[in-house]
């Protein structure tokens, strides 16, 4: 079995599919890099077309295998269970590699997978659960119910910032509820999703049901998001990206899940506790150097403590310790691809020309120890307004925009004034103050005095371009799986084949 990052340093890596690893068709790789070295530590395959359509036709294959059609509901649960042992046993391995994937700290992509193993307990509990309803007609001798159903193929393509939990909100329930799925990791981070095919085959999962497919997302991904054999796509990443992906699933037909960047809020009134709330400011935008899709990256503070929240932010980024992920005492590690560091950059420069005030960070840090790889200083603008690029263009860094405040109802109005609508946070001591924000912002997701606090129980998904569709919870049942009108006509009797019976 080789899912340790010593036994994949410096190999090539086969796709997965139906069971068995294959070679490309194309015969190509690509590398993959470390983002804390700057260097190519594996290749994975250049999967095409021809390899999209080997993926599907096995997943197609899994769906009409009675071993897995016929499968009872408790047994697709235990197997689920099974799988969430292995995660767990395999969890410091599984974390290794995506802290040389995308340079996560290893403390946070531990935590990481214990929580993915969460979301399969989770999904394991819930397989036999799922269950369709009575439905009373207007005749006596007759009876409807539904049936809830697997969709089919599921294609999931993954982001790399978080590939395995974020592939654990799409494997969980599909295969909880009897689908096929077709993973597509990001070209970036590729390494965990392909480990995972061999604990899914350890067990039990019948072929065909976990398909790994890597490569470019112009060459594998869009040709998978077109293919006439998947029936639902999954899709995390960024919002243009999500336009194609949506037109693609509009050309043939088929649902999508859209889970997409974000602009997140995180709101400090005057009467919060400040300790708190400077805490929480700091995991919202710098943890997992701001490399996540609810990041809270409008930082809005009321005007009465705006410079103490100011002072109490800056000083706790220059204090960040920047260094390599895997060492237990670093809190900022690097940006996971060179393309990303050189955006983070430029935004820098926008935001200077802009007119806001750089009081922190701003540039690579200096020293041996993040000489080569891709690392970026905690940054921190002040006096912005929230018309500036910076304040409206998701950046995807450790980069946090400072925004004053006066009343509540400003408050709400420049919150909202984003095109996204994926995440907020509100700090405040005042309960009806809190509440009446949950209810007037645009996010799908608010958290009160705390921040990304995540649970595989609570619906997750986005308002407005930050995309449709929930995961997580007993909502995503509904997204997994086909509803089936049955009505039963018991009162033995003919009808009159030119009026229907209603």
């Amino acid at each position: 079995m080789k899912i340790t990052a010593k036994q994949i340093e410096g190999t090539r890596q086969l796709f997965y599919a139906g069971g068995k690893w294959r070679e490309p068709a194309s015969g190509e790789y690509l590398a993959s890099f470390d983002p804390a070295t700057g260097a190519s530590w594996y290749e994975q395959a250049a999967c095409g077309r021809d390899d999209i359509d080997a993926a599907v036709a096995a997943a197609r294959s899994a769906l009409g295998d009675p071993a897995w059609r016929t499968m009872t509901q408790a047994d697709r649960g235990r197997l689920l269970f099974r799988l969430a042992d292995l995660v767990t046993a395999h969890a410091a391995e599984l974390a290794e590699l995506e802290c040389r994937d995308i340079g996560k700290l290893l403390k946070e992509t531990s935590a990481l997978a214990v929580m993915m193993a969460e979301t399969l307990r989770y999904w394991g509990g819930m397989a036999d659960k799922i269950q369709g309803e009575t439905i009373p007609l207007n005749k006596p001798d007759m009876l409807s119910f539904t049936r809830r159903e697997p969709i089919g193929v599921v294609a999931a393509i993954v982001p790399w910032n978080s590939p395995l939990y974020v592939l654990g909100d799409s494997l969980a329930p599909a295969l909880a509820i009897g689908n096929a799925l077709i993973v597509k990791p990001s070209e970036h981070a590729a390494a965990s999703a392909l480990a995972l095919a061999e604990l899914v085959e350890e067990a039990g999962y019948p072929a065909g049901v976990y398909n790994v497919v890597t490569g470019l997302g112009n060459v594998a991904g869009e040709p998978l998001t077109r293919h006439v054999g998947v029936d639902k796509i999954v899709f995390t990443g960024g919002s243009a990206t999500g336009r194609r992906v949506a037109a693609a699933a509009a050309s043939h037909l088929v649902s999508c899940n859209l889970e997409l960047g974000g602009k997140s809020p995180n709101v400090i009134f005057a009467d919060a506790n400040l300790d708190r709330a400077e805490s929480g400011i700091v995991a919202g935008i710098f943890a997992a150097s701001g490399q996540s899709c609810v990041a809270g990256s409008r930082i809005f503070v009321q005007e009465g403590v705006y410079d103490e929240v100011l002072d109490r932010l800056v000083a706790a980024a220059r204090e960040i310790r920047v260094g390599h992920p895997v060492k237990p005492d670093t809190q900022l590690g690097p940006i996971a691809l060179k393309e990303q560091l050189e955006k983070v950059e430029r935004y820098i420069k926008i935001g200077r020309h802009e007119g806001a005030r750089l009081l922190a960070g701003g540039q690579r840090p200096e020293g041996h120890a993040t000489r080569a790889g891709w690392y970026f200083e905690p940054t921190v603008f002040a006096d912005v307004d929230n018309a500036m690029r910076i304040a409206q263009e998701e950046i995807f860094g450790p980069v946090a925009s400072v925004i004053k405040f006066s009343s509540e109802a400003e408050l709400i109005r420049l919150a909202n004034a984003t095109p996204f609508g994926l995440a907020a946070g509100i700090w405040t001591s005042d309960i009806d103050k809190a509440l009446r924000f949950a209810e007037r912002i645009d996010a799908g997701t608010v958290w009160i005095n705390t921040y990304r606090s995540l649970a595989p129980t609570t619906p997750f998904g986005g308002f407005k371009q930050s995309g449709y569709g929930k995961l997580r919870g007993l909502e995503a049942i509904r997204e997994f799986t086909r509803t089936k009108s049955v009505i039963v006509d018991y009162s033995g009797q003919s009808q009159d084949p030119f009026v229907p019976r209603t």
